[in-house]
This record gives structure tokens, sequence and C-alpha cells, in this order.
């Protein structure tokens, strides 16, 4: 594995849901912004649908407080929702239009968002709003940059994000070193209380969390990472 490159100075951090980030990407972002650089979150929802015994009216705001936290405990303090129904997401135009627009408007050098490939290892099984929203994170970084696509929108094209970034890839080659921000993205991870308190029968999460990134520092020769497939 080799490291992720950190000379450059903005991202734009792009999910599905609230808590997507804080399952390994969060301890990557909280070493950035230690290091000066600007990180903005982006939502496509908020992740409504994600307690199946509370009403989506009532799950939708409570996510998306927990999502800001998250994000304030890493360092970023902008977060925006887009608000495409959970559980729903559709590979298209629109998607990909709100994406592009996004990119063209925040004018990261860096995008990351999380794994899009079918499985995250042998024995599971992507989730299909994770499939589909980083498929249309890859295309829209280049609709982005394409003056002719999307013309309607206000703002320019952005030809400046370097490469994106996808965590937990099962195609993962690059990693970033986050030893001394583990605690810091298991606390980010810990702010959605709520939703975690809602899922009966399965595995402590951070426990999870800090088994994957202890994984990956293995691969990568060092204490905890997290790894990227990079495009």
């Amino acid at each position: 594995m080799e490291p992720v490159e950190e000379d450059w100075a903005s991202a734009l951090a792009i999910v599905a849901h609230p808590d997507d980030l804080e399952y390994g990407a969060a301890m990557a972002i909280a070493r950035w912004t230690a290091q000066g650089k600007k990180v903005v979150e982006v939502l496509a929802t908020r992740g409504e649908a994600g307690i199946q015994t509370m009403p989506p009216e009532e799950v939708g705001p409570l996510r998306s407080a927990e999502q800001v936290e998250a994000a304030r405990l890493v360092g970023v303090d902008t977060v925006e929702f887009l608000d495409f129904p959970d559980g729903m997401l559709e590979y298209g135009l629109p998607l990909r239009r709100a994406l592009a627009q996004a990119i063209r408007r925040h004018r990261p050098e860096v995008v990351v968002s999380l794994n899009f490939r079918e499985t995250f290892g042998p024995g599971t099984y992507n989730m299909a709003d994770h499939r589909v929203l980083g498929r249309a994170v890859a295309d829209a970084v280049r609709d982005a940059s394409n003056p002719w696509v999307f013309r309607d929108l206000p703002e320019p094209a952005w030809h400046g994000v370097r490469f994106a970034l996808f965590a937990n890839s099962p195609a993962a080659a690059h990693f970033v070193d986050v030893g001394d921000h583990l605690e810091t993205g298991l606390r980010a991870l810990a702010a959605h209380r709520v939703y975690l308190a809602h899922l009966e029968g399965a595995p402590d999460q951070g426990e999870m969390v800090t088994s994957i990134v202890a994984a990956a520092g293995r691969a990568a020769g060092v204490a905890h990472a997290v790894p990227f497939e990079r495009l």
C-alpha cells in the first residue's frame, strides 16, 4: 500500500448517509484538518430511513444533527445535505448534476467518498445507496470539469480535482496513517448516539472500526490506517 499524497489544501467529502464517513474516513479527515486543510462534507440524504423503529420525519433531523456534531469533532465546519431520499438513491442525471454542482461550488483539490464496489470483502454485499452514490461521485468529478455538461448550472466548471478517494474499498491500494487520530474518529462515530443505540444485535461499532483500521495499518506498516481506493 502507498500513502495518500497530502500536498493539497482542500477536500470535499461526499457520502450517502450520516455515519458513512465515521467508519474510518473521519479519522483521515481529522488528520487533514489538524494539518490546516479545509474539508467540507456533503451528504446525499439525511439518513431518515436508517432506523426501522422510528418514523423518518423524526429520524432525519436527529441524524442530521448527529452528523453535524460528528463533523465538528474532526474539524469540519460545513455540512450540507442534498435531501435525496434515503434508501432510494438512483444513479442518473439528477444525482450527478447535484454532485457536480457541489464540486463546482466548493472547488476541492481532493474528493473523498465511500466504497462503491459490490462488496466490502468476502461474504458481504454493499448496500444500494453506497454503490450508487460512489459511482455518481466518480462520474461527477468528470462532469464538474466539463463546461459543456450541466450547462445550466451557474457555477463555472472546476478542473482542479487531482484525485478521488473511496474509503474501505476492497480495491484499496493507498492509505492514510491515522494513528494519532484514532480516538478522535471514534468520538465522531459515537456522536451518532441515537443511530447506534438502535443497532440491535450488531457488534460494537467502535471495536469494528478499530479492527478495520488496525488491519489496514498492518498492511501499510503503521499502527492504524484508513484504506482508500484512489482514482
